[in-house]
């Protein structure tokens, strides 16, 4: 999320009505405590219309989504596994998907699963020119996760944290020190960065930091600044000391970031003699 980045074409607009979403969750590979956050997340693109939830409900495993689907009005899909091995619930999910689609009630769809059974049924939803954002453990299978307009790793986002964490897993701040699960500030991070604000670039070599964000997200779909332990992508670019920033304020007070590559450094070559 890109936090105080200028909103970028997923996000939902403010001056239209909020886009309608179909929610699908597989019961089998998503976890419980994940829902209030995920359904958090769903609410800064447009309004979960659609809220189904697919599993076999005769499995114990399951027991710790009852509570929630009452808490958040979700439609609970019975499946019953025919054959060991053979996974029942995807098939239905992707048939009651397929028939929304055709409805045509809907502006996208939440597919909430790690499977990467649910590729060619995000590729085929966006075919028609709707909206995919998927939601997945970070194990998620690339395949699935670039299928996607947009892909959240579940364990971002609020409720998600091991309550092992202490302290540290409701910590708001972008201090990064001592959060477990979060991804390194590595070259190929910073390099993936430089691309976007080239490409995002004007004359002067600055660059938006909502077109940049928007350059990230066409890239890479699963890109997010919680997933370096930072609330904001504003924080994360800081932190890479590879870039000059500008805040300016407009004359209605928003505050833009700028940024813009700073000049790498030259080496000396040879020593004092």
């Amino acid at each position: 999320m890109f936090g105080d980045a200028p909103d970028y074409a997923a996000r939902m607009p403010s001056s239209e009505q909020p886009r309608r979403f179909a929610v699908l969750i597989d019961a089998d590979n998503i976890s419980a405590k994940v829902i209030e956050g995920l359904l958090a997340e769903v609410a800064n693109y447009g309004t979960a219309m659609v809220r189904r939830i697919y599993g076999d409900w005769t499995l114990p495993a399951l027991k710790s989504w009852k509570e929630m689907l009452l808490e958040h009005a979700i439609q609970p899909i019975q499946q019953f596994r025919y054959t060991t091995g053979k996974n029942a619930t995807d098939s239905a999910l992707i048939i009651d998907a397929m028939d929304l689609l055709y409805e045509g009630k809907l502006d996208g769809f939440c597919l909430v699963s790690s499977d990467s059974d649910f590729t060619r049924l995000a590729s085929r939803i966006r075919e028609e020119g709707l909206m995919v954002i998927g939601f997945g453990e970070r194990k998620t299978p690339r395949a699935f996760v670039t299928a996607c307009d947009r892909f959240v790793h579940t364990n971002i986002l609020r409720g998600a944290a091991d309550p092992d964490d202490g302290d540290d897993a409701d910590d708001g701040d972008d201090k990064r020190g001592g959060k477990r699960n979060t991804l390194p500030i590595d070259d190929k991070m910073v390099n993936l960065l430089r691309w976007a604000v080239e490409a995002s670039e004007d004359e002067e070599g600055w660059a938006e930091l909502g077109a940049v964000g928007a350059k990230l997200m066409s890239q890479q779909p699963d890109f997010d600044a919680r997933s370096y332990g930072f609330a904001k992508l504003s924080r994360l670019v800081e932190a890479t000391e590879a870039f000059e920033i500008e805040r300016v304020t407009s004359k209605n007070g928003r505050v833009d970031f700028l940024l813009r590559e700073l000049p790498k450094k030259r080496s000396r070559r040879g020593g004092r003699r």
